[in-house]
């Protein structure tokens, strides 16, 4: 017959699936063939001796049965012919079998009956008018349950193709939010280069390219959809900031304040790079005495908590810091975080109550890299 982990107020409730029993659909057939027809026969033969028949009364009913069985079989086969045919002649064709079937199989059940309610057996009208009743609504209800089965195991391969395509999706556009990141940072790291070269600091030069090269023979190993822990991101972070420190020396200021519990959650790779990237562009860069970048991360519960902040000007006319100026940035981390996490996650930009600009996050702890076990 034919999530990355939530905490427990937001997990996924399981969605009832009767897959299991059906991923071999032929023994499935077979199973619920035999069940149903024997459940019909034990039915049929209780109802007639508590009805004060004799047990000579059970035999045409289990000729009946056997007769039903082995229609059911027949219209198995025409049925699954039949659904690859044009709906209308589909339509058509299962109505005219079911009439066909319904008339054999009555007439079958008022000859093998008449045997044992009168003295002369034959088929006459009104025989075969009271089985064609019982027959047409035993062999309805089985047609009825054919098609509901078949049509509940199309929905759910379909429930299962769909969600295979959106993983897929998610995947690509993962990827492709990844991957912007890699041009923007080499744009600025290799205008920062060729200024060193102008200016003839060829040493101070090659040790960028060196480090550049460090960082980026780093970030490539990982999957561009792949999760990191927190650990190898802020290792990441601490490689890209000697490099940006070869630009801006003591004016570049950093320090970490990382949970040690916090340290095996994992996120999107390069999530925070952007977030630095842009505190140096907007809080470092303008300032003669340049800023400093605080990164925090902190474990509270089944969250990771963490935020980015910096000693720059912060907001102007109460109008948010604006993305980096390729238009990546802050609207990549909030796609990429929509991506991996949907709503189960924060993302908040604001002034610092000291002065200066705030970014945090909120994700789900996880210890885990579902992203990379769903491709």
């Amino acid at each position: 017959m034919a999530s990355l982990p939530l905490p427990p107020s937001q997990k996924a409730r399981p969605r009832l699936s009767a897959r299991p029993f059906f991923e071999n659909k032929i023994r499935a057939f077979w199973t619920l063939q035999a069940v149903g027809w024997a459940g019909y026969l034990l039915l049929r033969g209780v109802s007639s001796v508590s009805n004060g028949l004799t047990l000579d009364a059970v035999i045409p009913i289990i000729i009946e049965a056997i007769v039903g069985y082995c229609l059911t079989l027949l219209l198995s086969a025409l049925y699954g012919y039949y659904r690859g045919l044009p709906v209308a002649l589909s339509v058509f064709l299962i109505i005219a079998t079911l009439a066909a079937a319904t008339f054999v199989y009555a007439v079958l059940d008022a000859f093998t009956f008449s045997f044992i309610t009168t003295a002369t057996p034959g088929v006459t009208l009104t025989r075969l008018l009271g089985s064609v009743y019982v027959t047409f609504t035993v062999l309805f209800g089985w047609s009825a349950l054919y098609f509901g089965i078949n049509f509940y195991l199309i929905v759910e391969q379909q429930i299962d193709e769909m969600q295979v395509l959106e993983m897929q999706a998610s995947s690509a556009q993962l990827a492709m939010l990844r991957y912007q990141l890699n041009p923007h940072f080499l744009f600025n790291t290799l205008n920062s280069i060729s200024t060193l070269v102008l200016l003839k600091q060829t040493e101070r030069a090659n040790a960028m390219l060196s480090r550049l090269s460090s960082f980026l023979r780093y970030t490539l190993a990982n999957e561009p959809t792949a999760h990191v822990t927190v650990r190898q991101e802020v290792e990441t972070l601490k490689l890209y900031l000697e490099i940006e420190k070869m630009r801006f020396e003591d004016r570049l200021r950093t320090s970490f304040d990382v949970d040690p519990r916090a340290e095996r959650a994992r996120l999107p790779s390069l999530l925070l790079q952007p977030l630095v990237e842009n505190a140096i562009k907007y809080a470092v860069s303008p300032q003669e005495d340049g800023a400093d970048i605080d990164v925090a991360v902190r474990l509270s519960g089944e969250r990771v908590q963490i935020a980015v902040s910096d000693t720059g000007p912060g907001l102007h006319d109460a109008v948010i810091r604006p993305s980096l100026s390729t238009g990546v940035g802050l609207a990549n981390i909030r796609d990429r975080l929509a991506q991996a996490y949907g709503p189960d996650h924060r993302f908040e930009t604001g002034a610092r109550p000291t002065g200066g600009f705030s970014v945090e996050i909120e994700i789900p702890f996880q210890l885990e890299d579902l992203n990379r076990e769903v491709q």
